[in-house]
């Protein structure tokens, strides 16, 4: 029983011991600091301006093999899931893009099953480890986007390497 009391008092002493030590602890001296720093919206106008192109280039594009971004799922900035990937093609202007079957409701079903193909460009994604991240399309524009066919590309075959910008959280 006396050690119960002893713990009881020496934490009753240490709280109260506690205030006095912090104000203790705060230094006499203060050094002297510049103007608080203000964040300005230009730097986030100059994000906007730049083209799909430019923003993949600041996102450092790596080379990826097609055949390991078939299957991978893309997420909203939400991190629900939107679809996978069910191919990659190049249009006859030259721009690569993921084929996700898309669907409002069915995002993360593994199916195909009352979907739509949609063009997902692919300076609009990022890789993150096994998933595909649309930083740049959000879910409203894949409702507004055109339903994919497969005259308006050419399949990529899946040893060939295209560049995907890298992402992190």
């Amino acid at each position: 029983m006396p050690l119960l009391r002893r713990a009881f008092l020496c934490s009753v002493l240490l709280g109260l011991c506690l205030p006095a030590i912090a104000l203790a602890a705060e230094p006499l001296v203060r050094l002297a600091s510049g103007p608080p720093i203000v964040k300005s919206d230009a730097g986030a106008v100059a994000e906007k301006e730049l083209t799909p192109e430019q923003k993949m280039q600041k996102r450092f594009p790596h080379p990826a093999r097609v055949g390991d971004l078939i299957g991978l799922p893309v997420l909203d900035d939400d991190d629900s899931t939107i679809g996978y990937v069910r191919q990659v093609v190049r249009s006859s202007d030259g721009k690569i893009s993921l084929i996700v079957p898309y669907s409002a409701w069915l995002g993360w079903a593994h199916t195909e099953w009352g979907k739509r193909p949609v063009a997902v460009p692919i300076e609009t994604v990022v890789i993150l480890a096994r998933q595909l991240d649309a930083v740049d399309m959000p879910r409203s524009e894949f409702d507004e986007a055109p339903t994919w066919t497969p005259s308006e590309g050419q399949v990529v075959g899946a040893d060939e390497k295209t560049l995907i910008g890298l992402g992190r959280r």
